[in-house]
């Protein structure tokens, strides 16, 4: 591997990240010249911000909205890169495509006809990377690889692990190409769930103070500059049931503590809302009920009508229910933005409507 190769891994710690480019630099970048106007666009409402960092409770769907996002925001002429940290492969899964690599390969067109490129960063070959960079362990590195020292670095220090992931979207966050403008316009991060986010996102500044000096402490200077900056919104997603939304909660005072930035608060898989008012079986009419069902040319009316009324009651303490966490959410002081349920599982279809309606919204 040459040197210039490596001197683009972390380039914030050279702060070079504005003349250079990265290696795997994604091609036929869509020119804006002719890109028409377009009302009201996500990059014209909220410019500064270039990092949006998604996680969630475990279940609500944290990486499918981390998609339908970096869709949302490829709006006309624009690139974004979406970045996965946990080695799952949930993208690839999402856009129907191969296992991603260690590398940024073009995905998808977003529905306002810009581009998505994709990312799996992997923490072995990022830290094969910096040792190569700060410590010339080329031949080395790739020999401590080969007897699983990396490996195991990597797995009982994860701080070490996440000090790289970071690192290494806040440097595609940053970097410039030779015209000096951005080489994407956003990157959005697939984080880890809400319970581990503000220490994933705060390693940083843990180890900047372990390390007094030298590269790592540098290193880890520049990504929480970046992290704390108004460049980054950390946004969660939930559902409107209690644990999560209280999980929400938590997580948001533990990210303002840390003054990290808060985004938006992401309601997923919301159910549609239903064509009748729900009632309570101790509101209605049980022979009214049953005459109802006969008229309409129901068999065994009087047998029906014990079920119908479980059914209105379980749905009527949902409605109760999700109206409370909306409440809870809103109290928040935070933008919420709300996505319906996929009933047909979230496929690149659905991926592609819940965009469309984020894009509704600035970011």
């Amino acid at each position: 591997m040459d040197q210039e190769r490596h001197r683009h891994v972390f380039p914030l710690l050279h702060g070079r990240h504005s003349s250079h480019r990265h290696r795997q630099q994604p091609r036929e970048r869509v020119p804006r010249a002719g890109t028409p106007p377009r009302v009201a666009r996500l990059a014209d409402v909220t410019p500064e911000r270039r990092l949006h960092v998604v996680s969630g409770k475990g279940g609500t769907g944290k990486t499918t909205v981390a998609a339908a996002l970096a869709l949302a925001l490829a709006d006309e002429g624009r690139r974004t890169l979406l970045v996965e940290v946990e080695g799952r492969q949930g993208i690839a899964q999402l856009f129907e495509t191969e296992a991603l690599p260690y590398e940024e390969r073009r995905i998808a067109i977003g529905p306002g006809g810009g581009e998505v490129y994709a990312l799996a960063i992997d923490a072995e070959r990022a830290l094969l990377d910096y040792l190569q960079m700060f410590y010339k362990l080329g031949g080395a590195g790739r020999a401590l690889r080969r007897i699983g020292a990396i490996d195991f670095a990597t797995t009982i220090a994860p701080g070490l692990r996440d000090v790289l992931l970071t690192g290494k979207a806040c440097e595609a966050a940053r970097r410039r190409g030779p015209d000096g403008g951005f080489v994407y316009d956003a990157v959005v991060m697939d984080a880890p769930p809400t319970g581990r986010i503000t220490r994933f996102l705060g390693v940083n500044h843990e180890i900047a103070g372990l390390a007094r000096m030298g590269p790592i402490h540098h290193q880890a200077q520049a990504v929480m500059r970046v992290l704390k900056s108004a460049e980054t919104a950390v946004h969660l997603v939930t559902l409107l049931e209690e644990m999560p939304v209280q999980e929400t909660a938590d997580g948001i005072a533990e990210l303002r503590a840390a003054e990290l930035p808060v985004g938006a608060v992401v309601v997923n898989m919301v159910r549609p809302p239903t064509p009748v008012q729900a009632r309570a079986p101790a509101d209605v009419d049980r022979d009214a009920l049953a005459g109802s069902l006969r008229a309409a040319g129901l068999r065994d009316a009087e047998r029906l009508v014990g079920p119908l009324l479980a059914e209105g009651a379980a749905q009527a303490e949902r409605l109760a229910l999700e109206a409370g966490q909306r409440a809870e959410l809103a109290d928040l002081g935070l933008p919420v933005r709300e996505l319906p349920l996929l009933v047909d599982g979230a496929d690149l279809a659905g991926l592609y409507r819940q965009a469309r309606r984020l894009r509704e919204h600035p970011w």
